[in-house]
């Protein structure tokens, strides 16, 4: 800790400099369970340094991702339960990387805060640090300001980007699938960290609300709602070793009618069977609260499905197998047909 740097006029301002220098101590016991190979030196300088291991990469390619974790957040105050949004942030980026078949190699996260609490910041870096620890990234770097009269002093917000690596010659080739390939569902932990405008709306999120207890959830609204978002790298790492995967898609805000047709071609479309969805309770819950219309449910939220990949028919037991053996679940959920409508659920 720097002892020597203290401003009192700047604290007077609203900033305290030596509640950062607290809150960088406090976390690196965190960033420390992320350190991996390729990690070079620690935080608390200029640049985060990582060395890039391209054994068996001819032609190395970046790919990055940025995101943050949406009002989500809201609910994180609510609660006051700041350990799991970090998990979010993380998986909003690694998630998109792998679609094109990059591994994530590391991370970096930036903290604004109205005042900065050296143990709730901890708190949320804990939560970045274990979203690494998952998706083998190494937490590098990042940021935290203080914004006095910019938002509350108990409020903040959350972002990051990660940077992966992926032989050119792999990039996943979406002009390779025709009609009659599968499409494979990887099952979501829940809302993920999409969608929240419309659940806040629908249920008027506060303690009151967050607290009620629902029997179809076995747990409290809040609990359901702040269950982390799912990360699929180890998942999808696994698949692409295993058999040859033509697209895969993040399902994200925009639910299936957005997510899906990105990684499609023109003139495929998804055909799916609205009863081959295995919708996650939640969603259930959500739409009957709000009187949503199922339209707009599955152009909102993943509906139980936090990613889809494409795969020859052959592959289809192979692929599955893959996934369930990295600990997620997965199950077919639809084909690919000539059609120009993108998805189709019936």
């Amino acid at each position: 800790m720097n002892n020597k740097s203290f401003s009192e006029s700047y604290k007077k301002a609203g900033v305290d400099v030596t509640a950062g220098y607290k809150a960088v101590e406090l976390m690196k016991q965190h960033v420390a369970r992320t350190m991996n190979a390729g990690a070079i030196g620690s935080i608390g300088g200029f640049g985060g340094l990582y060395e890039l291991d391209l054994t068996g990469i001819s032609k190395p390619v970046l790919v990055s991702g940025t995101d943050g974790v949406g009002t989500k957040i809201k609910l994180a105050f609510i609660m006051d339960k700041h350990d799991t949004v970090g998990i979010d942030c993380v998986a909003m980026c690694v998630n998109d990387i792998i679609c094109c078949g990059a591994k994530p190699q590391f991370f970096l996260d930036y903290i604004a805060c109205g005042k900065n609490f050296p143990e709730k910041i901890a708190q949320i870096v804990s939560g970045v640090a274990e979203g690494c620890v998952q998706s083998g990234c190494a937490l590098i770097g990042g940021e935290t300001a203080e914004h006095p009269g910019l938002m509350p002093e108990d409020e903040y917000d959350l972002a990051g980007f990660s940077v992966g690596v992926v032989d050119k010659d792999k990039i996943l080739d979406p002009t390779s699938q025709k009609a009659g390939d599968v499409m494979i569902a990887i099952k979501s932990s829940g809302v993920h960290s999409n969608g929240f405008s419309l659940v806040r709306s629908v249920f008027g999120l506060d303690d009151k609300s967050a607290a009620v207890k629902y029997d179809e959830l076995g747990m409290t609204l809040g609990e359901a709602l702040l269950t982390p978002t799912r990360i699929y790298v180890k998942a999808v790492m696994q698949l692409i070793d295993s058999v040859t995967v033509k697209s895969i898609s993040h399902i994200t805000g925009g639910g299936f009618y957005e997510n899906i047709p990105r990684a499609l071609p023109k003139g495929l479309s998804a055909k799916i069977a609205r009863s081959d969805v295995q919708v996650l309770p939640i969603f259930d819950v959500i739409a009957k609260t709000g009187n949503i219309p199922e339209r707009d449910m599955f152009n909102t939220f993943n509906m139980g499905v936090g990613m889809t990949f494409v795969v020859d028919p052959a592959d289809v037991d192979k692929a599955i197998a893959a996934v369930k053996a990295a600990g997620e679940e997965a199950y077919v959920l639809g084909t690919l047909v000539e059609s120009d409508e993108g998805v189709i659920i019936g």
